[in-house]
């Protein structure tokens, strides 16, 4: 197997639903950026895999085809809210098994305004999740599905380790700041803890809307190589993809409410990424993981090995997930503020991790960055985590 190597990165800014341009032109400006960070053209590409959840089968083509129309493979990828990884993945199984030296994968999405819309002409694909909420005693609506999931698994966490809400509000506060550096996020203005405890209610006695992700529409892309081919034509910039997993669930996930939106999903595919890199969480010293709420942040921290179990409260308090403390989570601003197009937020981490490791984000560069952690989940599911390096 040959080591992969992201060239070049490229994305759209993220606009509110209605504010974007329409999803080809978005990922074609997408799509020609990355191209041009890697100093390679359309025709060096020998495939591409293109996520979104939105839309018909052939979207992807209809994307690329804005670029230019090669013959290349094209894989159409639906993986929910971790699609965008889901490209990556299959990105990087095509270099390192030589299937081909250059390898695309993109994602896009147009979103409408409100929560995620749920098909229910047909059975559910996450049916038997719903039910399990119900046997632990939590009602699944449709319509609002995803607040009524996250936000009964923090429930579940503050029960269980004795926390405060607050701590998910200081999670929103700390998020803001880093979007304030970041040009590409959605949302900029400060937040205070107060602002967002005091926010209408979403779920329950304590999630709030500023708790919670917005819909997003958007675009981003990155160009993977292998080795030997970034060599023969001179690239730099490189970032080597040093571990990536991705897993499904178990009879595991059926345990309590955390583990039905991904806390063993994610422990799992953290350990196997950690294994394929060589490296612990001890070395990670920026993240992109997926707070699509602020509750799973906070879950999604002990998961990935980020800190000890029930020991999430600490590390916020002292500062642990932001800049000057042990690892910076989301400097981008993550979900919460530079936005959630669902396929499109998996390029849209790797896009920062990239610019992290080349020492190019600017007013949020993260000192010293060497690894990187990239952390992207679906429900219905599938958890992928990918460790990147400075190559």
């Amino acid at each position: 197997m040959t080591a992969v190597l992201v060239a070049g990165v490229g994305m759209v800014k993220f606009a509110k639903p209605g504010a974007s341009e329409p999803y080809p032109q978005m990922t074609a400006s997408a799509i020609r950026a990355a191209l041009a960070d890697s100093n390679l053209r359309l025709e060096d590409v020998g495939m591409a895999a293109a996520g979104f959840c939105y839309g018909g089968s052939g979207c992807g083509q209809r994307s690329l085809y804005e670029v230019g129309m090669t013959g290349m493979p094209v894989f159409n990828v639906s993986n929910a809210c971790s699609t965008g990884s889901s490209a990556i993945y299959l990105a990087r199984q095509a270099v390192e098994s030589g299937a081909t030296d250059v390898a695309l994968a993109f994602g896009f999405e147009e979103m409408r305004p409100g929560a995620l819309a749920v098909d229910t002409s047909r059975v559910l694909p996450v049916d038997h999740f719903f039910a399990r909420f119900g046997e632990l005693d939590v009602h699944i609506d449709p319509a609002m599905a995803a607040p009524i999931m996250f936000g009964a698994a923090g429930a579940r966490y503050l029960e269980r380790y004795g926390a405060s809400a607050e701590i998910f509000a200081d999670v929103a506060v700390k998020t803001r700041a880093h979007a304030a550096r970041n040009p590409m996020s959605l949302f900029s203005k400060p937040l205070t803890r107060e602002e967002v405890m005091g926010a209408p209610l979403l779920w329950g006695t304590y999630l709030t809307r500023l708790m919670a992700c917005p819909p997003t529409c958007g675009a981003a892309a990155a160009i993977l190589v292998s080795r030997d081919f970034a060599r023969k034509r001179g690239l730099s910039g490189l970032v080597e993809i040093a571990g990536q997993a991705m897993t499904t669930d178990t009879r595991a996930s059926y345990v309590d409410e955390m583990n039905l939106v991904g806390r063993d999903m994610s422990r799992r595919a953290a350990a196997a990424a950690y294994e394929a890199a060589g490296i612990g969480p001890e070395d990670v010293s920026v993240a992109e993981l997926h707070d699509c709420f602020t509750p799973n942040e906070v879950i999604s921290y002990e998961a990935l090995g980020l800190c000890g179990e029930g020991e999430a409260s600490k590390m916020i308090a002292e500062g642990d997930n932001t800049f000057g403390g042990r690892v910076v989570v989301n400097p981008s601003g993550g979900l919460m503020s530079k936005g959630h197009p669902l396929g499109a937020t998996g390029l849209a981490q790797c896009y920062e991790l990239v610019m992290q490791l080349r020492g190019r984000a600017d007013a949020r560069q993260v000192a010293d960055a060497r690894a990187a952690l990239q952390h992207n989940i679906g429900l219905g599911g599938a958890a992928v985590v990918t460790i990147y390096k400075a190559a």
